[in-house]
């Protein structure tokens, strides 16, 4: 049966249409009981419609219909990756310093027999979630909470995977007080200068340097329809033209999807979703990132703290650099 539930974006208008009918044909059939081989026909013509529409909709996402993909409700979480992904899990709260944020969730388990340090924004999916975890957006302390978990993992010589999802860190002025910049510059660096490996998956929104702070790897993974920016297209919109509506534009101009990163070198691989996003078939889509952490973990095993750091450096350097005879 169709979802009910389901939250459809705007440009998906002729999806929901299609499945709303699909609904109607088989509430109407279950009330008046007439499940015969013409409302069956009916029913499978229209679901292959959706289908075929859905597949050639998101087969050409323009970069700000993959922005509302990415922002997308129900795409799965950092909760759904750990308990999916993550055996043994326990959590690990606190910066030492000044409170627990719950922005960013951290601890160490077990990940296909590997030891690990596993670090994720969790955005909520709920009121009340969304609202305790501050829709993503940390803090100073998460980000130091962030650097005492990648110093512990580094003792015990347990890589870290990171799951990045905010649209930005929370810019009040309690956290500036607190030393927001330096707290993410502090965790970018710690990132960089980990004597063992650190793979990243951007799973929604990387937005600014929220997200470098926990993406600063020796290997950058995007999902298809996700997107990586150093500021929102609003925001980006409202600097350079003092219009927010045009989002739109600075989008395509900003470059900030995951096909448009990785012909930059600033990503290093892609994983597709299933047609029509991550948030219409979570399992797939939790199954295919956790394959790619695990064979980018085998590819960096073995290798010395000195090689990865190396590694993590000249990646960055070759960000944006032209090779001889380009221009």
């Amino acid at each position: 049966m169709s979802d009910p539930t389901r939250t459809y974006l705007d440009f998906e208008r002729p999806i929901a249409e299609l499945d709303a009918k699909i609904e109607e044909l088989e509430s109407l059939s279950a009330t008046n009981g007439t499940d015969g081989p013409d409302v069956a026909e009916e029913v499978g013509k229209l679901r292959q419609k959706s289908t075929d529409q859905l597949a050639a909709l998101y087969a050409k996402l323009d970069p700000w219909r993959k922005t509302q993909v990415a922002r997308h409700p129900d795409r799965p979480h950092f909760r759904d990756y750990r308990k999916a992904l993550i055996e043994d899990f326990e959590e690990l709260c606190g910066d030492r310093r000044f409170s627990e944020d719950p922005a960013i969730v951290g601890g160490i388990g077990r990940f296909r027999g590997r030891s690990v340090v596993v670090l994720g924004h969790e955005k909520g999916h709920d009121t009340q979630s969304r609202l305790k975890h501050n829709f993503g957006m940390a803090r100073p302390e998460g980000y130091r909470k962030a650097i005492r978990l990648m110093d512990m993992a580094e003792r015990f010589k347990m890589p870290v995977m990171t799951f990045v999802d905010t649209a930005g860190a929370y810019p009040g002025v309690g956290a500036e007080e607190r030393g927001q910049s330096e707290a993410i510059a502090r965790s970018t660096e710690r990132c960089l200068t980990l004597g063992v490996p650190i793979v990243s998956v951007i799973t929604g929104e990387g937005g600014s340097g929220g997200a470098v702070a926990l993406a600063s790897a020796n290997t950058l993974i995007m999902l298809e329809h996700s997107i990586y920016s150093v500021i929102s297209p609003e925001g980006c919109a409202s600097i350079l033209w003092r219009d927010s509506a045009r989002a739109k534009d600075a989008a395509t101009a900003m470059k900030i999807t995951a096909q448009d990163l990785i012909g930059l070198k600033i990503v290093d691989r892609i994983v597709p979703e299933p047609v029509g996003g991550a948030h219409r078939a979570p399992g797939r889509t939790i199954q295919a990132i956790g394959d790619a952490l695990d064979t980018t973990l085998d590819s960096l095993e073995g290798l010395s703290a000195k090689e990865l750091r190396k590694r993590r450096k000249d990646r960055f350097y070759a960000i944006g650099r032209l090779e001889a005879g380009e221009e």
